[in-house]
């Protein structure tokens, strides 16, 4: 069988490397440019912290080229050194301004993992027994569960330490572990945290019948099946609203009030805007405290001077020292510009935002929100559609009336009878406000909810109304029942 050839020509676009460092810087917030940034002076000895000082001689391009074939061409020393050195990225200096709120959702100096094995060493354990408890406690997530296979886990310690653990062993360790504060610790599922928490209760009827109901009529119980519980233990309407308030008082994530060092670094929420409104005027700042003045290192610019003069009797040596020195130029000029870019595009990207919404920057009132999507954005600023996609992702702002992911601006449209486009968020008010208010022991059903936004002049379907509640995380009508 003959195998026949084809020349096909295609057309591809593919992006610089520059191109690819602003993308990527683009997508940073706050704290990730701030180690971003650190990195890049560790790593680039060309690149430094400072502005340029005045007065200082600037290089002529003529004098620093070179006629060595091996070596760029393009090479200016003008790129290096000139007014340009002090960056003009560097917008109004948060510093500068009166102190900022930032918030912490949680900060607790001792983490889980450490307050655990403290309380450990009250109980007498072998090395072996120690070992093991800290790989279990180490596995825990940050609700405090141990979500990984009891036999996984034995996997690893066999693996990693050699010692041979069985299951039996490893249960054993993890009980001790379910024994220790908070309780609830160390559960593998939401059914075990609830019973280990309720068995540290003093004992009483209703912590009993709320051992039996978790054990024995979980699913019953999470579906709010109430009636079907009261008739299987034969209790009234009364005990039954006893321990219902027993078990809703637990905690369903024991750990989720503590913090290791990664979860302390995520929870923290630093804005990358500071939008302020006095007196009907609205002003917008870039949060660049953690951003230093940046440029290019001087030694290494007369080290490529020096070098790239001295045209006569060039080592194999010297000319390995030019490329290096150039491509450590190359690299800090190139962050710099990418920093540069960066805050020119959160800056114009923030004005276009704040100027479709202005009107919830001056009253914080959240149904003065506009329709407003990424393409909105993109047509203002001049931006692609995926730059804008970018900068709104994981980007924080801070308003008069608290912080705001940039998300959070952005939201669909929908229409009223009379043709008025609305915000989509504004539907959503009226759903959360619907049911904030609504007969618990007889919830609004997704039915009612659309014939009551349908008589508002709302033109919208009962699928819809599923689909925003959903979205604002509201169960059904038969989940939200109380008795």
């Amino acid at each position: 069988m003959a195998l026949k050839q084809q020349q096909q020509l295609k057309q591809q676009q593919r992006l610089s490397p520059q191109q690819i460092q602003t993308i990527r810087m683009l997508e940073l917030p706050a704290l990730e440019i701030e180690e971003r940034i650190k990195n890049e002076l560790d790593e680039n000895p060309a690149l430094e912290e400072g502005m340029e000082l005045s007065g200082e001689q600037d290089y002529d391009m003529e004098d620093n080229t070179s006629d060595n074939p091996d070596l760029n061409e393009d090479l200016s020393l003008g790129d290096y050194m000139n007014e340009d050195d002090i960056p003009d990225y560097k917008l109004t200096e948060l510093s500068n301004k009166e102190e900022r709120r930032e918030i912490v959702l949680f900060n607790n100096e001792q983490s889980l993992s450490d307050y655990l094995l403290q309380q450990l060493q009250l109980h007498e354990l072998s090395e072996k027994e120690k070992k093991i408890s800290e790989y279990i406690i180490g596995n825990l997530d940050d609700d405090g569960y141990l979500r990984r296979n009891i036999n996984a886990i034995a996997d690893d310690i066999v693996f990693q330490s050699g010692e041979d653990i069985s299951e039996k062993e490893l249960i054993e360790i993890l009980k001790i572990i379910q024994d220790l504060d908070p309780p609830g610790i160390g559960a593998q599922n939401l059914q075990e945290c609830l019973i280990l928490q309720l068995k540290k209760r003093k004992k009483t009827r209703e912590t009993t019948l709320s051992i039996e109901i978790l054990t024995n009529y979980f699913e019953e119980f999470t579906r709010k099946h109430y009636d079907k519980i009261q008739k299987a233990l034969d209790i009234d309407e009364e005990q039954m609203k006893a321990i219902v308030h027993e078990i809703t008082s637990l905690n369903p994530k024991p750990g989720s009030n503590w913090d290791n060092s990664m979860t302390t670094l995520m929870n923290r929420v630093i804005p990358d805007f500071i939008v302020e409104t006095n007196n009907g005027e609205i002003s917008l700042t870039l949060n660049n405290r953690g951003i230093p003045n940046l440029r290019v290192n001087r030694e290494y610019s007369n080290m490529l001077k020096d070098y790239t003069g001295n045209k006569v009797n060039q080592t194999p040596e010297m000319r390995d020292a030019v490329i290096f020195v150039k491509q450590k130029l190359d690299a800090a000029q190139g962050f710099i510009d990418a920093v540069r870019q960066r805050q020119e595009t959160l800056q114009r990207t923030m004005e276009a935002i704040i100027l479709l919404q202005e009107e919830f920057f001056l009253t914080g009132d959240e149904s003065k929100l506009k329709p407003m999507i990424l393409k909105d954005i993109a047509e203002r600023t001049g931006y692609d559609i995926s730059t804008i996609s970018r900068v709104s992702s994981s980007k924080y702002a801070q308003t008069n009336f608290g912080i705001y992911p940039l998300k959070f601006f952005f939201s669909e449209s929908a229409q009223t009878e009379s043709g008025e486009t609305i915000s989509t968020r504004k539907t959503k008010q009226i759903i959360k406000e619907v049911i904030d208010t609504e007969n618990k022991k007889k919830p609004v059903t997704d039915e009612e909810l659309t014939s009551i936004l349908n008589a508002k002049g709302f033109l919208i379907a009962r699928r819809t109304v599923a689909k925003y509640r959903e979205q604002l995380g509201i169960p059904v009508a038969r989940m939200r029942k109380e008795m």
